[in-house]
């Protein structure tokens, strides 16, 4: 059996090289590409994922596959896209099942992709087909971010464009919301604002941590009521290895490679943003929610890190109530891969009863 990969598309404007990621120790040879401009000098590479050339350049490796939105004939789930900060070219990608009918209030899921801050976008034809299915299966309408990626745009950015689109789903939740797009008033018609669940996989499930933590004494807090958080297969980290990360050391130091490409603090990989338990890090008792589920994939480098992060959530003051569930013999974000594999379909109807349990 191949080793599970980790697939992600750079979100630009224009189509550029996506980029096929494995988790696992051995590498695969369609990681080599034709396209590599052979003429200039690396300066860095990043495996098996992307090269950084001495003139500053960066190349994604592999593919340029980017999904249109529109209405998908084997799960009637309609899509578009939509610009939702102009100042920087934040976007979104909308979904809802084609047969809500206006005025019938769905739950609202704002959704992060994954792809360690450096690759993929809501374009992604895997997220795409994916969330298509997560949206039949548990009747949303949904919003899935398209960040800016590092190093280009360097972190928090990340962060603060996904806050951004935060900030723009809250201003339609107003009475005096703007005046709408065509886009937006799906948000307008169908959501149902006092059902709001924010899911994330990867580093999109370590930004639902982040923002959780900050709803709680913003602004933005009082005027989005997040009901519930999935992290899925969550991309945390720490400089110390533990579990399975002691003896695996090949996946241990790329992991480590990934974080430090992106983050340009000199804390490595213990910053707050990848690691909850740095020193710095605030308390898990201020997470803004009432529920929470993190999802673990068995053969996943990240596994540990994700059950830490239960266990010392049901060990804190927080007053919510939170589930375990980890998925045997599969891979990181093996759901984007496969969402027709029997697991895939198992996890979307699992959180499909998590949105919508009374």
């Amino acid at each position: 059996m191949p080793p599970a990969l980790l697939y992600f598309v750079f979100p630009q404007r224009q189509l550029i090289p996506r980029v096929t990621l494995f988790l696992s120790p051995s590498l695969h040879p369609s990681l080599i590409s034709d396209t590599m401009d052979r003429s200039k000098e690396v300066s860095r590479e990043i495996i098996p994922f992307a090269r950084v050339y001495k003139d500053g350049t960066i190349e994604r490796l592999a593919g340029t596959e980017i999904a249109p939105p529109g209405l998908d004939s084997e799960t009637d789930v309609l899509s578009i896209h939509t610009v939702v900060v102009p100042e920087t070219g934040v976007s979104a990608r909308l979904y809802r099942p084609n047969s809500a009918k206006a005025g019938q209030k769905l739950p609202l899921v704002i959704y992060f992709h994954g792809g360690g801050f450096f690759l993929s976008s809501a374009a992604d034809t895997k997220y795409h087909h994916s969330l298509n299915k997560l949206v039949a299966e548990a009747n949303v309408i949904l919003v899935s971010v398209d960040y800016r990626l590092a190093p280009e745009v360097p972190l928090p950015a990340a962060y603060e464009d996904s806050w951004a689109a935060l900030e723009w789903v809250a201003a339609h939740a107003k009475p005096e919301r703007p005046a709408a797009t065509h886009e937006a008033t799906w948000l307008d018609d169908y959501a149902d604002y006092g059902r709001i669940f924010l899911i994330g996989d990867s580093c999109g499930a370590n930004m639902t941590h982040h923002f959780a933590l900050r709803l709680k004494e913003s602004k933005l807090g009082g005027e989005l009521k997040v009901q519930g958080i999935a992290m899925i297969f969550p991309y945390f980290w720490g400089k110390d290895p533990i579990g399975v990360e002691i003896t695996d050391h090949f996946r241990k130091s790329m992991v480590d490679s990934w974080w430090n490409f992106v983050c340009t603090s000199d804390k490595g990989c213990d910053d707050p943003l990848i690691n909850p338990f740095a020193d710095g890090s605030p308390g898990l008792e201020d997470l803004a929610c009432s529920r929470l589920i993190v999802i673990v994939a068995e053969k996943d480098i990240l596994r540990d890190r994700g059950q830490v992060y239960y266990k010392k959530l049901v060990n804190s003051q927080w007053q919510g109530s939170a589930e375990f569930v980890e998925i045997k013999g599969e891979d990181h974000v093996f759901h984007i891969l496969n969402p027709n594999c029997v697991n895939a379909r198992s996890m979307f109807k699992r959180l499909a009863y998590f949105i919508n349990q009374a």
